[in-house]
């Protein structure tokens, strides 16, 4: 059972790999890790209840620390790498 799943009482660190206001990104984004297998959560959602569904607060897609090295292999591969958010960046040059 993934620390993400809202009955679970584990705790576990997440991690931003992702922040948009588009949502044809976020499902694309969704679809590439849940297929990998990778838990998603995206944060954020119900904010467009409050901001009157304009898209001008971004959702953040969150995940497992240690889901991190696959996540952004993955979304690179596909192309999305100029979206990752900044500390995903920022982690990827320190690692070199």
């Amino acid at each position: 059972m993934s620390c993400i799943t809202a009955f679970d009482q584990r705790a576990c660190t997440m991690t931003e790999l992702l922040r948009t206001t588009d949502i044809v990104l976020l499902s694309y984004v969704n679809s590439l890790l849940s297929d990998a297998g990778i838990p998603v959560l995206v944060a954020d959602v119900h904010v467009s209840s409050v901001e009157g569904s304009i898209g001008a607060f971004p959702r953040r897609v969150l995940i497992k620390a240690g889901d991190w090295n696959e996540s952004v292999a993955i979304l690179t591969e596909a192309g999305l790498g100029a979206h990752l958010a900044e500390s995903a960046n920022e982690r990827a040059h320190n690692r070199y």
